[in-house]
């Protein structure tokens, strides 16, 4: 489905994702730090097996358990921070811009 403006029936559209951007970006680090502080509070549990291997085992366990909680909850954050300021900007703000006439207007809902 091709955009046109309503107002002159231009193809000529632009889409601005400001709100997708900024919910992406709160989304990744909301998630990142969620998932550290999550894989840090299961450091606990690593620790008790890692300590089979020595404190070696616990440091590099903890460490690990910490930066993969990060990556999997950034990820998970980004995700749906994304998928929340594309709603908003699909259906709250006026993110498309016709490049002929300047009208802003959103989608039909």
């Amino acid at each position: 489905m091709s955009l046109q403006c309503p107002r002159c029936n231009s193809p000529k559209i632009a889409s601005f994702h400001q709100a997708m951007k900024i919910a992406a970006a709160i989304g990744a680090v909301g998630g990142a730090a969620r998932g550290v502080s999550a894989a840090l509070a299961g450091g606990q549990a690593g620790a008790t097996v890692g300590a089979m291997a020595g404190p070696f085992g616990v440091t590099l366990g903890a460490v690990s358990g910490a930066i993969l909680g990060g990556l999997v909850g950034g990820a998970g954050g980004c995700a749906l921070g994304a998928q929340l300021g594309d709603t908003l900007d699909r259906h709250v703000l006026a993110h498309n811009l016709c490049l002929i006439c300047g009208h802003r207007f959103n989608l039909p809902a």
